[in-house]
């Protein structure tokens, strides 16, 4: 029987309007993530996807409800969880190997032993040429590499990620969603991984969970069994196009807002 290693446990969070309503963001949302499994969630824009990856991460405090990883309760940010926005995140004035040095500060590691796990996941994602460089002198995508080694750097128990690739081009964002399920098939990560991109979350996922409209509720859990390891050539496979297709027209259902959305 699989372990749950992060579980959403009945969240709802409302927030305060500008005019003074109260808008219901996320209501009653629950499900599990097995060890090691890939999950992403995907919904019309405003459904609370990134709401719900804040509360998982700590960062926001649901309204009800609760988040635990391995049983225990989050009650705010920890290393238990990594988390990748979608802007770089990365300390300007720090050299790469650098960035993810610094978040090593926390372990009970050497000056050598953290630049050891530094160069270990920069070659991880392949950057190991890079490691002296500064983050402006790289590109979006070998930006987003950095934030996913320095994130994985501390052995979270958990990888949250919020539209990680949505800034990148599009022949960038391949190649970026290829480098994770490559790091994910050697690695074995817990990922939450919040997306717009229908393509990219049947791609990347063992399952896929869709929102409604706000406020955002759990209407479909989609498990997708496409062999791994994966490469970009499944999406012209007529399983891939079944469940994009199943997906879509899915997400277009749920464009209608759920009642309750702003009191």
């Amino acid at each position: 029987m699989s372990t749950e290693k992060l579980t959403v446990r009945n969240v709802s969070k409302a927030f305060v309007a500008d005019h003074g309503g109260i808008v219901n963001a996320i209501d009653d949302v629950s499900f599990a993530l097995a060890e090691n499994e890939f999950v992403s969630l995907v919904g019309p824009s405003g459904c609370g996807k990134s709401t719900l990856l804040s509360i998982a991460a700590g960062l926001t405090e649901p309204s009800s409800g609760a988040v635990l990883v391995d049983g225990d309760l989050v009650r705010g940010p920890g290393r238990d969880r990594g988390v990748v926005f979608q802007t770089y995140t990365l300390f300007p004035w720090m050299s790469v190997r650098g960035n993810i040095e610094f978040a090593l500060r926390g372990e009970p590691l050497s000056r050598a032993e953290r630049r050891r796990v530094a160069d270990e996941h920069l070659e991880l994602v392949g950057l190991s040429a890079f490691a002296d460089a500064m983050p402006s002198q790289l590109s979006g995508g070998m930006r987003q590499r950095v934030a996913i080694a320095r994130a994985l750097s501390y052995k979270p128990r958990v990888l949250l990620m919020d539209e990680p690739f949505g800034a990148l081009d599009a022949m960038t964002r391949q190649l970026m969603q290829e480098l994770l399920t490559q790091v994910w098939d050697e690695h074995r990560l817990t990922v939450l991984f919040v997306t717009h991109d229908i393509d990219e979350a049947v791609f990347l996922s063992d399952r896929v969970l869709l929102m409604s409209a706000r406020p955002g509720r759990l209407l479909e859990d989609v498990r997708i069994d496409l062999a791994r390891p994966r490469r970009f050539e499944v999406q012209s496979s007529p399983e891939f196009v079944g469940y994009r297709i199943r997906l879509l027209e899915a997400v277009r259902a749920a464009q209608q807002p759920m009642p309750g959305g702003v009191a």
